[in-house]
């Protein structure tokens, strides 16, 4: 009977992984829940579509397109109008630094990883509006465990058929005992996929209706409706080639210091 044993041991581990994938989707459905009406402002609707860096790539075009901040072709940033308007713009001008001139890479990176931007998406969990990290790593881990487990039944199943070990039991039944606890990980794999699918990276249920209704307005020309198509969709919405340019050095390592910004 030691097909018995590999059996309970298939069960304990698919038993354990799909338990574990559960307790997360039901988590991360209880937040969901727990949405309140929210109007997003322009901020928010950056982190829910993109997180935080597209909050620092929203703030750079918005004081770049008032004439505050200059992003030169060459993607350095430089300070014109030293005063921040809100919480945002204070934090950008604070990663560039007291000399008012960086690199945009290094802005983006410090501003994404400022307190201001961490509250706001604290904030938006809060809000039932944005996928709380945990959930986010526990969901993807529990998929991952659920996958495994399915591995390790069909490797039990091979060993128990394949064992030298007499047995009273027909080779066909052993191999549709095994199929119980695989047809569990797997269903439960299909069910994760159809309900937990519609979580992105950021925005919970909630907040992606919210996106989707403030997507459907940005049809117009003002300047709005441009910034908010920027915050949804990120750069690939930025219409002038020059600051387009500008951020598409924003990935580079910070080597060419000796380049003229104003170039």
């Amino acid at each position: 009977m030691f097909w018995v044993l590999l059996l309970l041991l298939a069960w304990a581990v698919t038993g354990t992984a799909c338990t574990r994938l559960c307790l997360a989707a039901v988590h991360a459905a209880a937040a969901d829940a727990d949405a309140r009406e929210h109007d997003l402002t322009l901020y928010e609707a950056a982190f829910l579509s993109g997180g935080p860096r597209r909050v620092a790539d929203l703030t750079l075009v918005s004081m770049a397109r008032q004439r505050r901040l200059l992003l030169a072709r060459t993607g350095w940033a430089t300070v014109v109008d030293p005063r921040g308007r809100d919480e945002m713009e204070r934090t950008v001008l604070g990663a560039i630094g007291p000399e008012g001139q960086s690199r945009i890479a290094p802005v983006r990176a410090g501003a994404a990883s400022a307190d201001a931007v961490r509250g706001l998406g604290d904030r938006l969990v809060d809000a039932g509006l944005a996928v709380p990290a945990g959930a986010r790593s526990g969901i993807a881990s529990g998929v991952r465990q659920v996958q495994s487990a399915s591995v390790a039944v069909v490797a039990l199943g091979l060993i128990a058929l394949l064992a030298p070990a007499p047995s009273e039991m027909p080779r066909h039944l052993v191999a549709l005992w095994f199929a119980l606890p695989l047809a569990l990980s797997l269903s439960c794999l299909a069910i994760a996929r159809i309900e937990v699918h519609p979580y992105s990276r950021w925005a919970s249920p909630a907040g992606q209706r919210l996106l989707g209704a403030l997507s459907r307005g940005t049809g117009g020309t003002d300047e709005r409706t441009y910034l908010t198509s920027v915050a949804v969709r990120g750069i690939s919405a930025v219409g002038e080639p020059d600051l387009r340019a500008a951020f598409a050095h924003r990935e580079q390592r910070h080597d060419d210091w000796d380049t003229d910004p104003r170039d």
